[in-house]
């Protein structure tokens, strides 16, 4: 990172990267790209988002974290990853991957692309096109790496 590059709230990959999407790039919206696009990549909720710009200092509030990741979602920068559990995660939009949900953690890791292989899909009803493809494993832990007294839907969040 150049000096420049420093700030908490946002890097210039982060501006590029809002310039190229089209938005305009506000202090807020520099973070979450700068968040969301670090290394490595994550999966976050709204509500950790929020947290980690309150912790770099950034501007706004809840609301306007939701109303960044609708937008950047309409854009086509960051995807919504659908998720059981309670929590709605959100990562940067690259390349196609599906996930693994761990029940017990309420959290997403990537599944490598060219893991899973589809061999026929329905056709789309008519009128409707496919948007996409989306696999989530859910898994937990085996009775063995689980450890004493772990509850199976204990929720570490």
């Amino acid at each position: 990172m150049t000096a420049s590059d420093d700030s908490p709230f946002g890097s210039h990959r982060a501006r590029s990267i809002l310039a190229e999407a089209g938005l305009q790039a506000t202090r807020q919206r520099l973070a979450i790209v700068d968040i969301l696009s670090g290394q490595p990549p994550r999966h976050v909720s709204a509500e950790d988002l929020f947290d980690a710009l309150q912790s770099r200092g950034a501007p706004g509030s809840l609301s306007r974290v939701y109303g960044s990741l609708k937008r950047f979602c309409e854009t086509g920068l960051v995807r919504r990853v659908p998720a059981y559990g309670n929590t709605v995660w959100y990562e940067m939009k690259g390349e196609d991957h599906h996930h693994f949900y761990i029940e017990e953690e309420d959290r997403l890791l990537d599944i490598p692309a060219g893991m899973i292989h589809l061999a026929e899909l329905p056709p789309a009803p008519p009128g409707y096109e496919l948007a996409g493809i989306d696999v989530l494993c859910r898994i937990r832990r085996t009775a063995s790496e689980a450890g004493p007294g772990a509850s199976r839907g204990a929720q570490t969040r």
